[in-house]
């Protein structure tokens, strides 16, 4: 009997061995690819879920002209609250619409009696100031975010940045702060209306703000912030222009051009006018 055995010689076997390997090797990176791909099917509905909605802001007026007799006007802040792809808004959020004026450099004095007369003590100056600043709210503003946020984005009239010139004490600092913003609330130049913004089915909001008739001229920004959670999620700026026309813009300009001149004419008129009033009393 004759008995046969079968062998394979060395090369055949390690070429055997490496198309194994390189099979293992592909499908270990099929894998990899199924799983990445898998991942980003899940993740890309996430994402888009979890996307920043988009503001649309707008304004009744973009223009506001103070002539003689304006004695005020009421501001319409209006927009809506829509998804990147146009559509309703996924979640419910808070609306804020602050509308600040141009700033300007301020002289605070304190006033104290002395042997019975009210005279100037302490002052402080302030580099910036804004004019104007007025916040409307879709709730209180403690209800919508925690003090540091609001002290971020300035929401709220205790959470100004007032920044006084050169060193003060904190504590003073404070006293005429305090001071300064209940001088501008009473002069109407300063507001805050919580409860002061409707928002309709989670997409349009609205809000007035009244302008006085003392406000200055320039360049005002409204900015609207949408919030959930306590967290801003986006915000959009307007812009209102307030400008004179007429004889009050010329004598702005006047003023601003012709200052010395102008100084002495008023001066001139007081004292002329005060001198013609003595003397029709004199005759009277």
């Amino acid at each position: 009997m004759v008995s046969s055995l079968l062998f394979a010689s060395p090369g055949l076997r390690s070429g055997c061995a490496a198309a194994a390997g390189a099979r293992s090797r592909l499908g270990s990176l099929g894998r990899a690819i199924l799983a990445l791909l898998f991942g980003l099917l899940i993740a890309v509905p996430a994402q888009a879920q979890n996307r920043e909605p988009v503001l649309v802001p707008d304004i009744s007026e973009h223009d506001i002209v103070l002539r003689q007799g304006f004695t005020g006007a009421d501001l319409l802040l209006f927009g809506a609250i829509l998804d990147p792809d146009g559509g309703q808004a996924g979640a419910a959020y808070d609306i804020i619409v602050v509308l600040k004026g141009p700033t300007e450099e301020i002289r605070i004095r304190e006033k104290e009696r002395f042997l019975g007369m009210w005279v100037n003590a302490d002052s402080v100056e302030y580099r910036s100031v804004p004019s104007f600043y007025a916040l409307a709210s879709s709730r209180p503003v403690a209800e919508i975010v925690d003090e540091q946020t609001a002290a971020i984005f300035e929401l709220g009239l205790p959470y100004l940045q007032l920044s006084p010139s050169g060193s003060i004490d904190p504590a003073e600092q404070a006293r005429f702060s305090a001071g300064l913003v209940d001088l501008r609330q009473r002069q109407g130049l300063y507001a805050q209306y919580e409860d002061g913004v409707s928002v309709s089915e989670g997409v349009l909001y609205r809000a007035r703000l009244p302008i006085p008739s003392n406000v200055r001229a320039g360049r005002y920004v409204a900015e609207t912030f949408a919030i959930s959670n306590g967290r801003v999620i986006t915000s959009a700026t307007s812009e209102v222009q307030v400008r004179k026309e007429g004889f009050e813009r010329r004598v702005e300009q006047g003023a601003e051009d012709y200052a010395l001149f102008y100084g002495l004419l008023a001066v001139g008129l007081s004292v002329g006018m005060g001198f013609a009033a003595g003397r029709l009393f004199a005759l009277i």
